[in-house]
C-alpha cells in the first residue's frame, strides 16, 4: 500500500474507514436517516459560520461545480468566471454547458486573483449573473481571498459561487463574512473522508434565483433546487451513498474536535515550502500559498514520471504531478487534513530527496531536517 500525499485524495483516518461499515439501513424510507443527514448538514454549516443550508450529494466534487452552474445558469446568462488556475478556467465549460455565456477575467496563473485589478474591471464591465471564484486553485495551490472577492461582486449584485474544494477544512473559510451564494467542497480532500461526495452550502437569494427562473433547470442528478425541502417531504431526488455519508460524519465529528488543525495546516505547510526552497528546488507560484498543497517545478533533465514512479517504487509514496498547462511542469504535495502531520511530509521530503538524487539531481542540504527546523 502506498502511503497517499497527493493533493486529494488524502489518507483516511481508521475511524472514518470504520464509520463506513456500519449496518446500512434504507435511506429512502427510514425516517431516522432523514434525521441522522440533516443533523450532519448541519453540522457542516456550524463548520463554515453560516446559516445557509448544507446539503451532501452522491457523487464527487466536481458535481457540486456542475451542479452550482446547472441550477442558476438559464440561457444567455452573462457569467463572469475569474480564472487564475485550470479549475477557475474550467468553470466557464460547465456555464457553456448550460446555455450561458462564460466572460473570461483572466490573472497570473502564478499568484492570488489581484483584487484592486479586479474592482478595475468591474467598474467597467458588471452585468453578470454571478460569477465563479475558486479558494484553492488544487493543481497550482494557490490560495484567493474568496470572502473579500464576493463582497466585492455583491456590491454589484453579482452572485458568487466559490469552488472551496481543496481549501475548506484546511484553510479558515467563514461564509458569515462574505456574500458566497453557493458554496462547493468535496470529501477527499483536507476532511479526509473517502472520494465520492460533494458538499454545497446554498443561500437563500441562490434559492431565490432558482425557483424564479424562467427556463426548468436542464439537469435533475445536478439540479440544487430538488434538495431544497428533502427534510420536509422526506424524500431524497435519489437514494443517498448511506456508507459514504456514515465516513463523512465521522471525519466532521474529527475535523470539529480539532481546535488546532488550521495552526498544523499552516505551520506544516510553511516549514513545507523553506525547505523545499533552501534546497535548490523551485516553487511554482510567487505568491498565494495555500496552506494544503505545495506545487514545485520539475527540476530540469528529470520528467515528472521518472519523479512519481521513483517515489512510489523505492518508499511507497505516492505525490501528485499534473494535467492540462501544467501537465509534466510540476509535482505537487498534499499535506491537508490527515496528512497535515509533520512527520508525514517529512518522510515525503526525505523520499523526494532521495529520488532526485538518485536521478542525478543535486539537492542542498537535508530537507527533512530543513523541514523540523522550520517547524520550532
Amino acid at each position: 500500500m502506498y502511503k497517499i500525499m497527493t493533493a486529494g485524495p488524502t489518507q483516511v483516518k481508521e475511524n472514518v474507514r470504520l464509520a463506513r461499515s456500519f449496518e446500512c439501513t434504507n435511506p429512502d424510507l427510514d425516517i431516522a436517516f432523514y434525521d441522522f443527514y440533516k443533523e450532519t448538514c448541519d453540522l457542516l454549516s456550524k463548520a463554515l459560520h453560516t446559516t445557509n443550508k448544507a446539503f451532501i450529494l452522491g457523487g464527487e466534487g466536481i458535481l457540486g461545480l456542475e451542479a452550482a452552474c446547472a441550477s442558476l445558469t438559464e440561457p444567455n446568462d452573462r457569467v463572469l468566471i475569474i480564472d487564475n488556475g485550470i479549475f477557475g478556467k474550467g468553470f466557464a465549460d460547465f456555464v457553456q454547458i448550460y446555455g450561458g455565456k462564460p466572460i473570461l477575467y483572466s490573472d497570473d496563473y502564478h499568484t492570488s486573483v489581484n483584487v484592486e485589478k479586479l474592482k478595475t474591471f468591474l467598474e467597467n464591465d458588471h452585468n453578470f449573473k454571478y460569477a465563479t471564484i475558486v479558494h484553492c486553485d488544487t493543481p497550482s495551490g494557490v490560495l484567493n481571498d474568496v470572502e473579500r472577492i464576493s463582497k466585492i461582486l455583491d456590491d454589484y449584485g453579482i452572485m458568487s459561487v466559490v469552488d472551496s474544494v481543496a481549501g475548506m477544512f484546511g484553510e479558515p473559510l467563514d461564509i458569515s463574512n462574505s456574500k458566497i451564494d453557493i458554496l462547493c467542497g468535496g470529501s477527499q480532500k483536507a476532511l479526509s473522508a473517502p472520494p465520492g461526495l460533494t458538499m454545497l452550502w446554498v443561500s437563500d437569494r441562490a434559492f431565490k434565483v432558482m425557483e424564479e427562473r424562467t427556463t426548468p433547470i436542464a439537469s435533475f442528478y445536478a439540479n440544487i433546487l430538488v434538495f431544497k425541502n428533502y427534510y420536509e417531504e422526506k424524500w431524497f431526488p435519489y437514494t443517498m451513498p448511506i456508507s459514504d455519508i456514515y465516513g463523512l460524519r465521522k471525519a466532521l465529528d474529527n475535523f470539529l474536535e480539532d481546535k488546532e488543525v488550521f495552526q498544523r495546516h499552516e505551520k506544516v505547510a510553511t516549514a513545507c515550502r523553506k525547505a523545499i526552497v533552501e534546497s535548490g528546488l523551485q516553487l511554482y507560484l510567487k505568491n498565494g500559498w495555500s496552506n494544503t498543497v505545495t506545487v514545485i517545478y520539475v527540476p530540469k533533465g528529470v520528467t515528472d514520471t521518472q519523479i512519481l514512479n521513483g517515489m512510489k517504487q523505492d518508499y511507497q509514496i505516492m505525490i501528485s504531478g499534473c494535467f492540462d498547462v501544467l501537465a509534466g511542469k510540476v509535482i505537487r504535495i498534499g499535506h491537508m487534513g490527515e496528512n497535515a502531520y509533520p512527520q508525514k511530509v517529512a518522510e515525503t521530503l526525505d523520499a523526494l530527496q532521495k529520488t532526485l538524487e538518485k536521478l542525478g539531481v543535486s539537492i542542498h542540504g537535508d530537507m527533512k531536517e530543513s523541514f523540523f527546523s522550520y517547524l520550532l
